[in-house]
């Protein structure tokens, strides 16, 4: 066994570039808050617009010969990443609770699931597969490959610290490009530590660069305007990715955008029960429903609707809320008090306009952004939550009747990220899951995300794939030669 690289006494929190820790240009810094008890974890540096131009130089000049190694010699750096980040899952799991707040269970989980992402896209950067056909008519050779695109500017939200990064960095190495993430304000600390690991994994100084910053904005459309950046990749907020996509326009740059969702998910009256309740609890409950995959509107068969809301609250009301650093604590902290008082409006207004609390709804007292898991039933169509994502630990209920009109309900936003639908009828299941408008549809189950599977929306939840084979491509561009022989 490795031993740790994480120092909890002194955690990396200045700027990642040209593969040395350093402060911002100008000075500044920003404080890292722990959202279980509301205490400083670290004072972290602000990157300027003088340290993005520092980072895209370096990535600049490391790119070149990344990009010109072998696939072969990527892959191993990046299966090297995964055995040193398996390793030390602990520390890893360990700080994305301290500062996102999630329980253990969970923050392993997210730990387990970025390492394999170095996994993944390291199987991945041997197969960028081209081809050599004979066009019909001339008898020309068509030759198609994929090449790097370019320096690609990553921005990753506060929910998911470290798999949010690993998703976009991964590929990008396998397809031979230079990088700059910029980490969410609220988590940047799991990013920093993991850079490391990158060094010992044999990643060249230069090629990955971490920029946290209290500027995003300025300084994420300064890099998007340099003409050495290619690639935008970017997960967080439509209203965010649509400014981005504004930006990335005058460079007519590649973008790959993960953006919100409003998920639905469905059960039959002929669904198993218990197997419904599990998926729900895995579908709205997993990383405190702070996800863009969570389940936001859930519609129950009337038939079953009371013997599922009764199984769901019991189910709920049985997880423990408290500071994620305790390991007998299953629900922690949400990020921080805008977050929880989000959430909070959205169960006042829900009642306000008709639905009944079965369990939750109140905010605990004391330190830290605690809010309980909650159930609401009879929830009205015209409730808040309904139409925005609750990014919180609430199960909205309503019912149906009708498998059109669920379809429709559920097909009835801006969104179009992932569904889930539970039937025994799996026949009709598949028939729903066609006509459902998502990227992605959970059958039978309540996760979905997996390195191996492409993962992004339709409508206004996303541009691209991340994950799969789809996930390098992001990150290349194709180029035919013709050529006659």
């Amino acid at each position: 066994m490795t031993a740790p690289i994480l120092n909890f006494d002194a955690l990396p929190s200045d700027l990642y570039i040209d593969g040395a820790f350093r402060p911002g240009a100008e000075g500044a810094r920003f404080d890292v808050i722990n959202p279980a008890d509301e205490t400083v974890i670290a004072s972290v540096a602000s990157a300027e617009i003088a340290d993005a131009d520092a980072a895209l130089d370096a990535a600049e000049r490391a790119m070149a010969d990344w990009a010109a190694r072998t696939p072969r010699a990527r892959s191993e750096v990046l299966r090297r990443a995964w055995e040193l980040m398996t390793d030390r899952l602990e520390d890893f799991a360990r700080l994305i609770t301290l500062e996102n707040g999630k329980a253990r269970t969970d923050a392993m989980g997210e730990a387990t699931y970025a390492a394999e992402f170095f996994r993944w896209f390291a199987e991945e950067a041997v197969r960028a597969d081209g081809m050599i056909t004979r066009a019909p008519a001339s008898g020309a050779r068509i030759i198609v490959q994929h090449k790097p695109a370019g320096l690609a500017v990553l921005v990753t939200p506060w929910n998911y610290p470290a798999a949010m990064g690993t998703r976009k960095i991964a590929p990008a190495l396998a397809a031979g490009c230079g990088v700059i993430i910029k980490p969410a304000s609220e988590t940047p600390l799991t990013m920093l530590a993991l850079m490391p690991l990158l060094e010992e994994a044999g990643v060249p100084k230069g090629l990955v660069n971490v920029l946290p910053s209290r500027r995003t904005g300025a300084l994420v459309d300064h890099m998007l305007h340099d003409p050495r950046v290619r690639v935008i990749s970017f997960t967080g907020s439509t209203g965010v990715g649509r400014k981005l996509l504004k930006s990335a326009s005058d460079q007519v740059l590649k973008p790959a955008m993960e953006l919100g969702g409003n998920a639905p998910l469905i059960v039959f009256e002929d669904a198993d029960l218990d197997e419904a309740v599990a998926g729900t609890m895995l579908a709205k409950m997993r990383n405190l429903g702070e996800a863009c995959t969570a389940a936001n509107r859930i519609y129950v068969h009337k038939a079953v609707a009371e013997a599922y809301t009764a199984k769901l609250t019991a189910a709920m009301s049985a997880l423990k809320l408290g500071d994620g650093r305790d390991p007998s604590v299953d629900v922690g902290p949400l990020v921080n008090a805008d977050t929880r008082d989000k959430v909070a409006a959205f169960v006042a207004d829900a009642v306000a306009k008709g639905a009944t609390v079965e369990c939750g709804g109140v905010v605990p007292e004391g330190k830290g952004f605690l809010y309980p898991p909650t159930v609401l039933s009879n929830v009205p169509e015209s409730a808040d939550c309904v139409h925005d994502e609750i990014f919180g630990p609430v199960a909205a209920v309503q019912t149906f009747e009708d498998t059109d009109d669920v379809i429709r309900r559920a097909n009835d936003t801006e969104y179009g990220l992932v569904a889930y639908v539970f039937s025994g009828d799996f026949k009709r299941a598949m028939q729903v899951c066609e006509r459902l408008d998502y990227g992605m549809v959970g059958l039978n189950r309540g996760l979905v995300s997996d390195p191996a599977a492409p993962f992004g929306g339709t409508k206004q939840s996303g541009l691209g794939r991340e994950g799969g084979h789809e996930g390098m491509l992001e990150f290349m561009e194709t180029q035919y030669i013709s050529a006659v022989w």
